[in-house]
């Protein structure tokens, strides 16, 4: 599959706004200044990146409690989720969502959601309904490993195997449920085994390479929009940080985090399209300066932007 100069100068990116996003976020959070708990995307940038690159603006996404490289990558500026982790008015959800429920219909971001799994059958309803609607339009459903245990889970996918929903279903699976170690809780070793059960695709992909990344979800759009149904793609990665900020890293060795940060995604992306001859590396670190002013003008925007009125509070409210 040929990928375009610009396309692939894109994918990096958006990696690098992702990355240097979390990185602010991680201090930020440090020093106090953000409320609420913060789940960091650390170290998963090729996953979100390479299937959002492979869906049209007005696809659906659903995120987990790690939401911010997902809403990032399906077109989301760094001020206005800035400004959400800030509490402000500004943010894309008035202050109101904070990290866990970042949403934006308007670029097909169906929400961040602190329910492990909870966007499983958000994403198929969506998919159900691009399909009665007849628009070629594809949902994704991002979940982690845990949320492949979920009831949810299954009955998702039992419902969009038997009707052919254009839903996408990739699991990122970073080895660990909070704190515990997947082996400890699944007798499969890989979650895209399931997907025989359900008579639809299984593909295992190396989640910190994008572009395979890419191509798999690109196939599994490609098929959804043929009407042929459902894909689980099941790509393998690793989460830096531990569950949520703050929390005591008791349950990895820092050897095993020291082996998956060597297989970074970013860097290994930078390895590849230098020696490929797509950028120089002087090209790289323009990118990377313009990516950190982005940062930095996001952040200020942040800081500089107003509370939310106490009025305020009980807007928006639907249930």
């Amino acid at each position: 599959m040929e990928l375009s100069h610009e396309k692939m100068i894109t994918m990096y990116r958006q990696m690098l706004r992702i990355r240097y996003f979390e990185d602010r976020v991680s201090k930020l959070f440090a020093e106090g200044v953000l409320p609420g708990f913060v789940h960091l995307y650390l170290g998963e940038e090729a996953v979100a990146v390479g299937v959002c690159s492979a869906l049209n603006d007005d696809d659906y996404i659903t995120s987990t409690h790690r939401g911010h490289g997902h809403i990032i990558a399906k077109g989301g500026k760094l001020d206005r989720a800035m400004a959400e982790l800030y509490g402000k008015k500004t943010g894309y959800n008035k202050g109101k969502g904070g990290s866990m429920h970042m949403a934006h219909t308007e670029l097909g971001i169906l929400g961040a959601n602190g329910i492990v799994g909870g966007g499983i059958p958000i994403a198929t309803g969506a998919g159900l309904s691009a399909k009665m609607r007849g628009t070629k339009q594809v949902a994704v459903a991002f979940f982690g490993d845990g949320g492949s245990n979920q009831g949810t889970f299954h009955e998702s996918i039992n419902l969009a195997s038997a009707f052919d929903l254009p839903v996408i279903y990739v699991c990122e699976n970073n080895l660990y449920g909070v704190g515990t170690r997947q082996s400890k809780v699944r007798k499969v070793e890989h979650i895209a085994d399931r997907a025989v059960g359900y008579a639809i695709p299984g593909v295992i992909v190396d989640g910190n390479d994008v572009l395979a990344v890419y191509r798999a979800a690109n196939e599994a759009v490609e098929r959804a929009r043929r009407g042929e149904g459902p894909t689980l793609i099941e790509c393998k990665t690793y989460r830096w940080h531990t569950h949520f900020e703050g929390e005591p890293d008791t349950y990895r060795t820092k050897e095993e985090v020291a082996e998956w940060k060597a297989k970074e995604p970013i860097g290994r992306f930078e390895v590849y399209l230098t020696t490929e001859k797509i950028a120089t590396a002087q090209e790289l670190e323009s990118i990377r300066r313009e990516v950190m002013d982005e940062l930095e003008a996001a952040v200020k925007f942040a800081e500089t932007s107003p509370e939310p009125e106490l009025h305020e509070a009980l807007e928006d409210v639907y249930a």
